[in-house]
């Protein structure tokens, strides 16, 4: 295990350090102490190690992922595991805005809330709130799949593209575009390893699925006014 001390040595050397590792690395195991709520914590790795940060952190932690499994002992600000290619993010508290931003990859798990905009233009990524999230959730959403145990805010999955959107609680409203489909066997199955990897014991069945209306693919005059 390798502990570095983020305030007495600082962000830079923290991100150099952890950004200069790759495949063949011995040093496998990391942890970071003393974040204090710093930004950019842990961002554009890509090597198959694992860092535990002690604390919780400011906006962009774990940005730009790859690889790596990152896990924040805390809460983290905006834009946790924004652009995400791959690998895994967990986060033990809450997450504000827009956590998983654009992800093309990988796994993101926050064990308590995710505040307005998760998922937004996620691009392949697989996101799982055991808690609730808040509104325009989903956003332009174009791939990947987001579980939530808990409820969603207003506006869920507007103008939504082919993610999924599976839902255990209430849903405050949906967004243009984006209504409640059939739970096929399928669905159930990837809902199942997605929950059992990000440690839920809940069960697929307590779960609706969302996704797009696919009307508002193409412009069309008589759909302006849900644009």
């Amino acid at each position: 295990m390798q502990t570095y001390d983020l305030e007495a040595n600082g962000l830079s050397g923290l991100n150099s350090t952890l950004q200069s590792q790759n495949t063949e690395t011995n040093q496998t195991s990391w942890e970071v102490v003393n974040p204090k709520g710093s930004h950019a914590i842990a961002v554009g790795l890509d090597a198959p190690i694992e860092v535990t940060v002690k604390g919780s952190t400011g906006y962009y932690c774990a940005g730009m992922n790859q690889q790596a499994t990152i896990r924040v002992e805390g809460s983290v600000g905006p834009g946790v595991a924004e652009n995400m290619m791959s690998g895994e993010v967990i986060v033990d508290g809450d997450a504000s805005q827009y956590a998983g931003a654009t992800g093309h990859g990988g796994l993101l798990v926050i064990k308590g809330n995710a505040s307005s905009r998760c998922g937004i233009s996620m691009k392949g990524i697989d996101i799982v709130v055991h808690g609730n999230i808040g509104h325009m959730s989903a956003f332009m959403a174009q791939a990947g799949n987001l579980v939530v145990c808990g409820d969603a805010g207003d506006a869920l999955g507007d103008s939504l593209y082919e993610a999924r959107l599976f839902v255990r609680g209430t849903v405050q409203s949906l967004g243009a575009d984006c209504v409640e489909k059939e739970m096929r066997p399928e669905h159930l199955e990837v809902l199942k390893d997605l929950l059992d990897r990000a440690g839920c014991d809940a069960k697929p069945e307590e779960f609706r699925r969302y996704g797009s209306a696919r009307q508002l693919y193409n412009f069309d005059v008589d759909n302006t006014a849900a644009y």
